[in-house]
């Protein structure tokens, strides 16, 4: 599968600033704004409780963006079309909406609503750069109150919208071209599991990039020319052949978006290493080099 590559200046496709999502609320069509929940940023203080934008309506992750795990479908598998489109209807989408996502964490969960909601089919969905931090930042007001939508919305979803992997391409695809493994580099280079614990290291061939990289220390993206050098140090010429995995397919998406902003139209491995590495007829590689 060609990576394809956009000639346009894409990133205001992907990303939004606090303050361009300011401006659209106070328009006459306001976006839809979801903020994205996930058991790993939860806290004693529940999430009905926790700040957010005025008007965010509540997702979660796993139960949302996600279909139920295990075994070879990963941790984190794609929804099923019909579950996604029920939630994305009760949070009042429409067809053409406009949607907004974001999170509390470093955009890793929002990246995988951003781009489950595009592999369904919805062609105006866009990160909060910086998330909510960079809203706070910018001195824009808060709310402790959960949105309720005031009517259902009427979008129509159907997948495969962006492209994603198998795990036997994924293989073929670190040996031929370049695979890059976006999970923290001590579970990249692995080790020694714990008896019943799932085995640990990375597809062979594959190049780590951890998906924080793809961030300034305030949160933000960093510009693109910043992104093509980090990338292009992996080994990524833009005419070159790419695919994303990571734990479960989450910061895989951040990864999606990182390159997306750049124009390139990255497939993802859904189940990723959750999904990979429960066979145990693949081959893992441990230590710092792709092997």
């Amino acid at each position: 599968m060609k990576t394809t590559v956009s000639k346009r200046n894409v990133r205001r496709e992907v990303l939004i600033s606090a303050t361009e999502l300011a401006a659209l609320q106070a328009g006459d069509t306001p976006p839809v704004v979801l903020v994205v929940w996930a058991a790993e940023t939860d806290s004693a203080l529940p999430r009905a409780e926790r700040p957010r934008i005025p008007g965010a309506i509540d997702t979660d992750l796993a139960t949302q963006f996600a279909g139920p795990g295990g075994g070879l479908r990963g941790s984190r598998p794609l929804p099923e079309t019909g579950q996604l489109q029920r939630h994305v209807r009760s949070w009042g989408i429409d067809q053409d909406s406009t949607v907004v996502v974001y999170d509390i964490a470093g955009g890793l969960q929002a990246a995988r609503a951003w781009w489950t909601l595009r592999w369904a089919g919805l062609q105006r969905v866009l990160l909060l750069d910086g998330g909510l931090a960079a809203w706070d930042k910018a001195g824009l007001p808060l709310s402790v109150r959960a949105a309720e939508p005031s009517r259902a919305g009427n979008a129509q979803l159907s997948h495969g919208h962006l492209p994603v992997l198998s795990a036997d391409e994924a293989t073929s695809l670190a040996r031929r071209a370049l695979l890059i493994d976006t999970r923290i580099r001590p579970n990249y280079i692995g080790g020694p599991s714990a008896p019943g614990e799932p085995r640990r290291g990375h597809i062979p061939g594959a190049v780590s990039v951890p998906a924080p990289a793809n961030l300034r220390a305030d949160g933000h993206f960093l510009p693109a020319a910043e992104l093509d050098a980090l990338y292009g140090a992996a080994g990524l010429n833009t005419h070159d052949e790419v695919g994303i995995y990571c734990g479960a397919g989450v910061s895989a998406a951040h990864a999606v978006a990182a390159l997306a902003t750049l124009g390139i139209t990255a497939p993802m491995y859904v189940g990723s290493w959750s999904a990979y590495s429960a066979d145990p007829a693949r081959p893992a590689v441990t230590g710092e080099l792709p092997g």
